[in-house]
Order: structure tokens, then C-alpha cells, then sequence
């Protein structure tokens, strides 16, 4: 890469990633916990950040999801104080050495395992994703490049500030943690062609930054694209535990990437089924989008256009299907669907273990929420986005998908014949 203004940056996180590599696991693991105490006490200053950029953003005309997206108050910042907790108590990934087997000369090979390297974070609106991505990365003894977006870059800043002066404090390089200083949407290009300082690069936005980064990048990438995620309603389940589960999936958090988009009912219960979920979700101010198929057990449902199959929707829209069998089910969701996460009700034992067998997405789910496609809430402390690729995390990507392998050999003399 021939120098540009983001040079510097660049070097200093290259060099960052050769500290931390050599750092001890116990030095990561304070670093992250004076992080969180930081936090607590510069909780003032960061919300006051947040408001700036909340208020920015109102004048500038963002609304909805995104705008919510932006929000950081008490809770969510006690929700990051206790995953940085969570995540400093994990054990350190680095120095393990497994599938270690002796071949017939006598030599002992085995895979160690390693950081990435620099990791380049390029993603929208959340400020919370700074820290958790940030956390994750430090963890796995990565330096990381953030380019958040404009809306946030203020309450981005003052986070990176207390990450900085935590590690400084911990006797870590600080640039281990580096924001790009610019909201010139020109800075993402030049990342994307900083082939020889970023290893790899983790998008986590909305289409258009996916596919600029797809179109782009000069390094591998680890995409985290749309959430089409469905429901599946089969004719053995439990449909209070349906209701349950379609109200969370779309109602507690419709603008969030893990929040459902689709319902598949099997036809021997869509009489029972489609009108208790258009009562319940209609009184959430759901507008719900039918199929023909499903519109004689709905009131008030829209026709669903062909493009609302397969449509991320981030809003309180549902679109509903009935489908003659679980074969219909699967072949729907094997069209429609983005690889992100996909659920089933039913007490049927055997269709249970086929969906789970047979549906690709990076987590599939029997009787449960698609809101617990998280890192959080699936143990890993945070995550810094959520793999809908196969190379080389699928699902959310936490520290261990944070690092990877390398062979190591011990020999006693040995040399090739």
C-alpha cells in the first residue's frame, strides 16, 4: 500500500499487534477491566457524547430504527460494563496448543493458537459496537482500526478515549484501539485498499456498505449481511409458545439484525394460528404482509408483494405464509432466507432435528426467539458482528473467532530424508 494519510494509523496498530501478541493474557484481561470501570466513571462525559450525536442526528433527519440504533443511556451502558466484565473473566484464548499428535519420525505437531493480526471494523450507527468489538479484539490479542459512522462519531470518540487510557494505564500499546479521525466516507476506501496493515476486515452495516466493502476490499472479509430470518409454525407445535416467540422476534426489537421478518405456518394450523397472531400483533402496531394463501384467516393484513420475501424489513412489518408442509418450509427459507437465523416450533421430535440439520443459517433454533442470535446472550461475552459467511466464523463471531491457527512442530533433531 503506497502511504496516504491514514498511514501512520495504520503502522502504529501494525506495531500495537506485535505488543499485544507478546503481551500476557492476564495484562489483556486487566486492561479490560479497568475499561469497564472507566466506563462507570466517565459515564457522564459519554452520555453527554451520545447526546450531541443524537441531537446532530434529529436536525440531520435520521429517524426510526437507525436513530435508535445511535442511543446509548444507563442501561445499555451497564450492559457494556458487564460484558467487558464477561469477557475479561473468559479464559485467554492464545498459547493453546491443540490436536498435538506425534508422527512416526517422533516429531510432535500441533496448532497453536494466534491473533489475526489488525482487524479493520468498519460499521453504522451503534456506538455499543465499539466497545464490544474493541473488547473482543483486545481479548484475542488483535489491534483493531474503527471507522464507525458519522452519526456516532462522537460518542465513538469519547469511548476509544477511555479504551486508549485504559490500556495505557495496563502498560499496553494504546494504539491497540484506534478510531479513523475522519467521517469522509473516502477514509473507507482507503482501509479497504490497506492491503499489508489490516489482515482482515469485518463490516456491519446495512447493504450499501456491504457491497462497498465486497467491491473493494484487498483483504479477506468477514461479512455480516441482512437478517431474513423466519419463523416456522409446524403442525405439531406448541402455538401459545409460537405466539410467544413471534411477539419477541419481531416486537421487542424490530430494527435489530436478529429480529424476525417472516412467519411460515403449516396449514393444519393456520386457521387456530394466523388470527391470535394477528390480534397479538396488530396490538403491537405490527403491520402484517400475507401471502393469498394466508389472507382468509386475517382481517386487516396487506397483500405481500413479491419483494417482501426475502426483505429485511427493520420496522414493525411481518410477513405471513401458509405453507402445505415442512418441505415447503425448508424450500422457502432455502430461497428467502440470508444465512442469519432461522426457528422452528414444534413437540415433533424427528422434524425438529431435520430442520436443524437441513436449515443453512449461522444459528438455527428449536422453540426459542431469534433475538438470541447474540454473543451476549449466547455466552461469549460480546460480539463484533455476526458471520453470515462460512470462512472462518459462521454465527456470532466472539474471541475465539477472533483468532485463529497456526502449525507448531517440536522435534529432537529430526531432519527430512
Amino acid at each position: 500500500m503506497e502511504g496516504t494519510e491514514l498511514t501512520p494509523l495504520l503502522e502504529a496498530a501494525r506495531g500495537a499487534a506485535r505488543r499485544l501478541q507478546a503481551a500476557s493474557g492476564q495484562a489483556r484481561s486487566e486492561a479490560l477491566g479497568a475499561m469497564a470501570d472507566r466506563l462507570e466513571r466517565d459515564r457522564d462525559r459519554i452520555l453527554e457524547a451520545n447526546a450531541a450525536d443524537l441531537e446532530a442526528a434529529r436536525e440531520a433527519g435520521l429517524s426510526g430504527p437507525r436513530f435508535e440504533r445511535l442511543r446509548l443511556d444507563e442501561r445499555t451502558l451497564a450492559d457494556l460494563v458487564a460484558g467487558l466484565r464477561q469477557v475479561a473473566a473468559m479464559p485467554d484464548p492464545l498459547g493453546e496448543i491443540a490436536e498435538l499428535r506425534v508422527l512416526p519420525n517422533g516429531l510432535r505437531v500441533g496448532k497453536m493458537r494466534i491473533p489475526l493480526g489488525v482487524i479493520g471494523f468498519i460499521y453504522e450507527s451503534r456506538p455499543g459496537a465499539t466497545v464490544e468489538a474493541a473488547a473482543l479484539s483486545l481479548k484475542a490479542g488483535n489491534a483493531i482500526v474503527l471507522r464507525g459512522g458519522r452519526e456516532a462519531h462522537r460518542s465513538n470518540a469519547a469511548l476509544v478515549e477511555a479504551f486508549q487510557a485504559s490500556l495505557s494505564g495496563a502498560g499496553l500499546p494504546p494504539a491497540a484501539v484506534q478510531q479513523v479521525p475522519t467521517t469522509d466516507r473516502a477514509a473507507v476506501l482507503e482501509l479497504l485498499r490497506a492491503e499489508g496493515y489490516l489482515d482482515v476486515v469485518i463490516p456491519r452495516g446495512g447493504e450499501g456498505l456491504i457491497r462497498l466493502v465486497a467491491e473493494n476490499a484487498r483483504m479477506p472479509v468477514l461479512y455480516h449481511a441482512k437478517g431474513v430470518n423466519h419463523l416456522y409454525v409446524d403442525e405439531d407445535a406448541d402455538l401459545d409458545m409460537a405466539l410467544r416467540i413471534a411477539h419477541n422476534g419481531k416486537v421487542q426489537r424490530p430494527g435489530v439484525c436478529n429480529a424476525l421478518e417472516a412467519v411460515l405456518v403449516h396449514r393444519a394450523v393456520a386457521a387456530d394460528f394466523l388470527p391470535r397472531l394477528e390480534a397479538e400483533l396488530t396490538a403491537a402496531g405490527v403491520e402484517l404482509r400475507a401471502h393469498e394463501n394466508a389472507r382468509p384467516y386475517l382481517q386487516n393484513a396487506k397483500p405481500a408483494s413479491d419483494d417482501d420475501w426475502g426483505r429485511e424489513f427493520l420496522d414493525l412489518i411481518l410477513a405471513a405464509k401458509v405453507v402445505a408442509d415442512m418441505d415447503e418450509a425448508l424450500e422457502h427459507i432455502a430461497r428467502y432466507g440470508s444465512n442469519h437465523t432461522e426457528v422452528i416450533v414444534t413437540e415433533h421430535y424427528a422434524r425438529a432435528h431435520r430442520f436443524l440439520r437441513e436449515v443453512d443459517a449461522s444459528l438455527v433454533l428449536v422453540n426459542a426467539s431469534p433475538r438470541f442470535n447474540d454473543g451476549f446472550q449466547l455466552g461469549l461475552g460480546a460480539e463484533i458482528g455476526i458471520s453470515t459467511s462460512k470462512l472462518h466464523a459462521y454465527g456470532p463471531m466472539g474471541v475465539r473467532e477472533l483468532t485463529t491457527t497456526k502449525y507448531v512442530a517440536l522435534g529432537e533433531g529430526q531432519v527430512r530424508g
